[in-house]
Parts: structure tokens; C-alpha cells; sequence
């Protein structure tokens, strides 16, 4: 959109007014005194760290959650919105992160589930949903199973369900988290269509070089109450940051070498065979020595996950030799593994990382049952698990109201810092660090590599695989990268590029370049 098409869209009427909204839970403040006003025809993306409020938010413009106070004013109408089904009578749609489809069913079907009575479930229906998809370019096939379709589309559909209801007002919970580049690309390009066409988008996300890139305004939300409206051109992705955690932030870049000749981890021509085609993990061999970060790169689905599983002892099957401090970790379960020193912070936090629905001191326990301080004898010792998991709340600045609060109310910033600290204060001589800081703000974030970086001056090994280019090369001592199952190029931190990372991840890059 040309600049001035871009201003002439920012001075467009609000169509969403918020004033002094405020709401509290037992022992916290989610909001006080919200206020946000969203633009017709523009782009308003909300930005805050994991527990900042703006999930809060957002279930109450579209009806979840009453507010304590403050009021909600749509196109220039005050009202109370009870439920969801008032927020969508009221022009307001939202779009989950975690998409709500249902796989077995077409997309036509998946659409129409619950309204019905708007056009029917035949000819109509599809003809509507049909005209949506042309006019605001989201290349949906109203027949197509969902299971068919890839993240990308599948984010389509779950905007044309809102847009199929009659949303003026859309709103995307963290869109991108799970798209890669050329989607983002493909949405970007979609809600450009959304404003041509005078709809209003509330953008919640964590990656700021996207929120500068698509927003024409932002609303920085810091500790549950608005602190500044700024437009892209008035800031840096860095003065953004700085605004959402009221400080300055430390970079992800390591400090001088910490790597010693003791040898940790050795794995040795690693193989792990597929049911049927290719082998998921071939020939993988590297090193990692004490005090040593040991990055691996890959487009997701290459392998990495196999890695991690075949590692912690998760896969059956595996061929060649995994050691640790010269002990064959073949014969061990995974407990024995982890009681032999090896920490984990899991890759899906929500299946593999926490029980969401018990206190923060039972998950604490998870994965070191065996123990201390979490056990006395054969009998777990709830007063000490208790009392160190308020010293992991102390130290890793988690924020909660104390260990007993259920590890489903807290955000997804300080469920992660439960987990890095729960691995941590097992003693590990080896962490295992899947995608750490994957979905969580950048106030977290620069406290999970402070973390990362103590261990590593502290002498532990630590084998981190992440997504983000600027993570791995400002915190490994090494990178490899993973293809197809293989490693295909082992890089020098300093000397890399992402955009050389990402061609060696995709295959058009040189075989090594260390």
C-alpha cells in the first residue's frame, strides 16, 4: 500500500474504542486501565511480554471474559458482550493460534458448522464462502477435506469462518507462530486485502520485525496496563522490545569461549530407520565438550525432533552409539538417562513439558521423581518440592502468585521459564534445549539465553536446536546443519550469516563452510 493510502487508512473512523478496561484473578491484575483505540481499514497490532495482559484482552472484546471495569464502545455503540455469540452480533471475529477445525470434515463444512442458519449447508453456503475467498484473495476450495490442507491454508479457513459470520473486526492471536516465510508471506498479502475492503485487524504477536513490517499502529501493553501508541517509522524493533519490558535487553551474542577438552556427549554414526522410505536420522555424528553450545539448524521436519527423541531414548530402533561422559546410553531408559545428567527442555511445552492441570510444585517433580528434593526415601516430599519450586519462581522470575496456581494460568513465557529452571536445579552435565524460547516474549527470551549462557560458563554442554537464525549464532560455539536426516555443514558462529544458514537448511548452500 502506497504511503499515502497507508495515512489516509490510519485517520479512518474507530471502530473499536477501548477506556480504562481492568480485570483481576485471585492474586493478579491481568488489566488496569487498557485503553486502544483500533482504526477502520487499518492494521493494529498489540505487543507485550508472556503475561503482559494481552490475551485478557482480547477474550473480552470477544466476549470470553467480562471486564471489571472500563468499557468496550463498537463503531461508536457502547456494549456488554456476554459471550462470543455477542461479539460476533457485534462485528467481531477472532482467530484462535490453535486452530479450531475439525480434520474430517470439508472446509464447507468446517465453515457453516454453527451458523447455519446464515446460508444454509448446500449451493448457498458454498457460493458464499466461494465469493469470500475471491474477493479477499484466500484461494479456499470449499470442497477440500481439512486434513488436506497445510498451516497456511488452514489459517485461511479459520478467516474466512470469521469473515463468513460477518466480522468487521478481526482479530489474530500470534498468526505467524506456526507459518513458515513464504506464508507469512501469503497472510501478510491476505490482510492487506482485509483493509482495502475497510475491515479492522487487532494483531496480537511476539515478533516485532513482523508487527514493523505489516502494522500501522502498535500498542505496547507492558504489566497489564497500555503504555505507548507508536506507528512503525517511529521505532526499532529494539526500542519496541525496550518499550514491552521497560528496560534496555541484552542480545543472544555469547561472550568469550568457554569450550574445554572434555569430551560430554559423543554420538557416533546415529541412524534411525522409518517404517517405510528414507531413514528419519543417517550417519549422524558429532561432539559436544564441556562448557560447549552445539547448535543445530534445519528447516523443521528434517530431523531434528528424531534427534532429541533418539537422544533422551524416546525412539526404539536406533543404530550407532550415543555416550555421555564415555557411558553407553544405549541400554537406559529415558528416566536412567536423565538421572545420568541430562536435562530437557522439550519442544512442545503443553505435551511433552508441563501437566496443565496440576500445581506448579507437582510439575516441578516431572522428570526428576526419582530425585531430591522432590522425594524422601520412596515417597515424594511435597513441603521440599514446595519449597523449591518457589526458589525456581524466585530465580527465574516466573511470575505467579506461588507454587499452587495450576501451570495452565500461567503464560506461555513463564510456563517455559518453570521448565529451564526446573532443568537446570537437576545438576545436568548435559541440557538439552529444543526451540527454548519458541513462542515466548523478548523479556523471556533474554532471560531463558542468561540461563543458557551461565550454564555454559558454569561447564555444561548443551545441544540447543532452534528456528531462530539470530538465537543459534548468538549463542552456539558451533553450528551444524540438519537435511533430510543428515547433517550437511557444520559453521563458524562468527563468521555465518542466517541468510547462509538458510541456504545450507534448504540445500542450495555449500556442503561446509567451517
Amino acid at each position: 500500500m502506497a504511503e499515502g493510502a497507508q495515512a489516509e487508512a490510519a485517520t479512518g473512523s474507530v471502530t473499536v474504542r477501548l477506556r480504562g478496561i481492568g480485570k483481576r484473578f485471585p492474586g493478579v491484575i491481568a488489566n488496569d486501565d487498557i485503553n486502544i483505540d483500533v482504526r477502520r481499514g487499518t492494521i493494529h497490532a498489540i505487543v507485550g511480554e508472556n503475561g503482559a495482559g494481552k490475551s485478557t484482552l482480547m477474550k473480552i472484546l470477544y466476549g470470553v471474559q467480562p471486564p471489571d471495569s472500563g468499557t468496550i464502545e463498537i463503531n461508536d455503540q457502547q456494549v456488554t458482550l456476554h459471550s462470543p455469540a455477542d461479539a460476533i452480533k457485534a462485528g467481531v471475529g477472532m482467530v484462535f493460534q490453535h486452530f479450531m477445525l475439525a480434520d474430517n470434515l470439508t472446509v464447507l463444512e468446517n465453515v457453516v458448522l454453527g451458523a447455519e442458519r446464515l446460508h444454509g449447508i448446500g449451493g448457498e453456503a458454498r457460493a458464499e464462502i466461494q465469493r469470500i475467498s475471491d474477493s479477499y484473495g484466500l484461494g479456499i476450495d470449499p470442497d477440500r477435506l481439512v486434513e488436506e490442507l497445510g498451516v497456511g491454508a488452514r489459517q485461511r479457513v479459520e478467516i474466512l469462518k470469521v469473515l463468513y459470520r460477518g466480522a468487521q473486526i478481526v482479530i489474530l492471536d500470534e498468526p505467524t507462530a506456526v507459518l513458515v516465510p513464504q506464508e507469512v508471506d501469503e497472510l501478510f498479502g491476505n490482510l492487506q486485502e482485509l483493509k482495502r475492503e475497510g475491515l479492522s485487524v487487532i494483531f496480537i504477536s511476539h515478533k516485532l520485525d513482523e508487527v514493523l513490517s505489516v502494522a500501522d499502529e502498535i500498542t505496547v501493553i507492558r504489566r497489564g496496563t497500555t503504555v505507548r501508541t507508536v506507528t512503525p517509522h517511529e521505532v526499532t524493533a529494539r526500542q519496541l522490545a525496550e518499550l514491552m519490558v521497560g528496560s534496555e535487553l541484552p542480545s543472544p551474542s555469547t561472550e568469550t569461549s568457554t569450550v574445554t577438552d572434555e569430551l560430554l556427549l559423543s554420538v557416533q554414526g546415529l541412524g534411525l530407520p522409518a517404517p517405510e522410505g528414507r531413514p528419519l536420522l543417517q550417519d549422524i555424528t558429532f561432539d559436544i565438550h564441556r562448557g560447549e553450545v552445539l547448535g543445530i539448524a534445519g528447516v523443521e521436519g528434517n530431523g531434528q525432533a528424531e534427534l532429541v527423541e533418539t537422544i533422551m531414548g524416546m525412539r526404539t530402533g536406533a543404530t550407532g552409539t550415543i555416550r555421555l561422559q564415555d557411558r553407553d546410553l544405549s541400554p537406559l531408559s529415558t528416566r536412567e538417562r536423565r538421572e545420568g545428567g541430562i536435562g530437557y527442555i522439550p519442544e512442545d511445552r503443553h505435551r511433552h513439558g508441563l501437566l496443565l492441570d496440576a500445581p506448579l510444585w507437582e510439575n516441578r517433580i516431572l522428570g526428576h521423581q526419582t530425585r531430591e528434593p522432590n522425594v524422601r526415601g520412596p515417597l515424594i516430599d511435597k513441603g521440599a518440592a514446595r519449597a523449591d519450586t518457589e526458589r525456581i519462581i524466585s530465580e527465574y522470575d516466573v511470575r505467579t502468585p506461588g507454587p499452587d496456581v495450576l501451570a495452565r494460568a500461567l503464560s506461555g513465557g513463564n510456563q517455559q521459564k518453570l521448565i529451564v529452571g526446573r532443568e537446570m536445579s537437576g545438576d545436568p552435565v548435559l541440557l538439552i534445549a529444543a526451540h527454548p524460547t519458541r513462542g515466548v516474549d523478548v523479556g523471556a527470551q533474554a532471560a531463558i539465553w542468561d540461563h543458557i549462557k551461565n550454564a555454559r560458563r558454569q561447564g555444561l554442554a548443551v545441544l540447543l536446536i532452534s528456528a531462530d537464525l539470530d538465537e543459534l549464532i548468538g549463542l552456539s560455539d558451533r553450528i551444524e546443519v540438519i537435511l533430510r536426516g543428515r547433517l550437511v555443514g557444520s559453521f563458524d558462529p562468527s563468521q555465518v550469516t542466517p541468510e547462509q544458514l538458510g541456504s545450507a537448511m534448504t540445500g542450495a548452500g555449500p556442503e561446509v563452510a567451517a
